[in-house]
């Protein structure tokens, strides 16, 4: 069960996409689980034979519990190239050479799949003990599998009503409880299967988010020494770039100011890499790339952070193009394991919600994160003359253990630098 986040401890398997037999590559996506935030495709990160399935759909598992055994892919026979020989009585011909076997085109190498510093310190964790032979698997969710664990109640005895009969936290408002009637009744509780169910389940799941939400930006407050920095930036010349250039292309094609911001961030974190990486065993960890970290609101409430991968090497049109993409399978629950296990540095841009100033709490392990507000006029000196400009407020929260205030403020004048001269981002 990879790391999906430092606030994760467990998960739930919904679903394999593989099966005994089937050969897999790196990146590949073999599974789907189901965290207190959101539904994961998990990633496999190495190239084999899946020999086992360790865990069953409905098996809630630790972090760091093995949910698979995959072999190494057997190694391909060499081709046989001695000359073949010839049926008896047939004339042997002189000086024949064996043609060398054909070869086909190499397959292309997949990219290593990516794990963080987090998800390797736990990959020791003790593993979970396997179902029993023949047991069915129970389909249920996080919060439903807590409630019945509290309750003494066996799931398997449970009718769900969830997606795909699995079964939901309202399901467990008509399961007996020690002998006696849980909880809540008909005339309480909301019929399975009705909206009101459905609210009660996304409610239930708001609650577990924010309850992971917190525990986190608590400890990281608690642990980590943040100093805050704030800068107001001028956009005059990086939006006067940005409506000449969307002028040529289509309206599914434009670019969003956001997309600037990101791209300067990431090129910044290059300029000031002790912005970029991870705080693991009192020690700091630069990261090789700059994975920017998208503060992401779900509809139905709560916050998820999935990774923007090798940001500053993409273009503005490509940028653009993977923030789209990964802001909708955020929101629809279609986020990889990757995108979740290894971002850098994150970004949250509250400008569209009339903020003007962001101070946020760094992720764990990570050692920064950068806030931006809304764009608004102000008024601008420059070169003794007196104007107004679209401005917006960058903020930094960085960890004293890794940088100071001086590294700090070296990041927020290369992110002002970098949006002076948007052509070249």
């Amino acid at each position: 069960m990879p790391s999906l986040g430092a606030d994760m401890e467990a998960g739930t398997v919904l679903e394999w996409r593989v099966q005994p037999g089937d050969t897999v590559h790196r990146g590949d996506i073999v599974a789907v689980v189901d965290t207190e935030k959101s539904t994961i495709e998990v990633e496999v990160f190495e190239d084999g034979v899946v020999e086992e399935l360790l865990a069953a759909p409905g098996d809630e598992l630790p972090v760091g519990a093995p949910l698979a055994r995959i072999a190494a892919a057997p190694a391909a026979p060499a081709p046989d190239r001695r000359p073949a020989r010839a049926p008896a009585g047939t004339p042997r011909r002189k000086h024949a050479e064996a043609k060398p076997a054909r070869t086909g085109t190499p397959r292309r190498t997949r990219p290593a799949a990516r794990r963080s510093p987090a998800e390797a310190a736990r990959s020791r964790a003790a593993p979970r003990a396997p179902r029993p032979p023949g047991a069915a698997p129970v389909r249920a969710s996080p919060l439903a599998r807590r409630r019945a664990a509290e309750r003494h109640v066996d799931l398997a005895d449970i009718a769900g009503s969830g997606p795909g009969g699995a079964v939901v936290a309202a399901d467990l408002d008509r399961a007996p409880s020690d002998g006696e009637r849980a909880p809540g009744t008909p005339s309480e509780a909301a019929e399975p299967g009705t909206p009101a169910a459905a609210d009660e389940e996304r409610e239930d799941r708001q609650a577990a988010m924010r309850h992971a939400i917190g525990a986190l930006m608590a400890r990281s407050a608690r642990e980590i020494p943040h100093y805050h920095l704030a800068t107001t930036i001028d956009l005059s010349a990086a939006l006067t770039w940005l409506t000449a250039a969307n002028e040529r292309r289509s309206v599914a094609e434009r670019l969003l100011p956001g997309a600037l911001l990101l791209k300067a961030t990431a090129r910044a974190a290059i300029e000031v890499p002790a912005v970029n990486g991870f705080w693991v065993d009192d020690a700091f960890q630069a990261a090789p790339a700059v994975h920017l970290g998208v503060a992401v609101a779900l509809r139905g409430g709560g916050l998820i952070a999935p990774a923007l991968h090798d940001a500053d090497r993409l273009t503005l049109d490509e940028l653009m193009s993977a923030l789209r993409d990964l802001v909708g399978r955020a929101r629809a629950g279609r986020l990889r394991s990757s995108e979740m296990s290894d971002p850098t540095l994150t970004v949250t841009n509250l400008g569209e919600q009339g903020v003007e100033e962001v101070h946020g709490v760094i992720y764990a392990p990570q050692v920064a994160l950068v806030g931006f507000g809304r764009v608004t006029d102000q008024p601008w000196a420059s070169q003794g003359m007196l104007g107004v400009r679209p401005t917006v407020r960058a903020t930094l929260a960085a960890d004293h253990r890794v940088s100071d205030g001086l590294v700090g403020a070296r990041f927020l004048n290369a992110l002002d630098h970098l949006l002076q001269s948007p052509e070249d981002l």
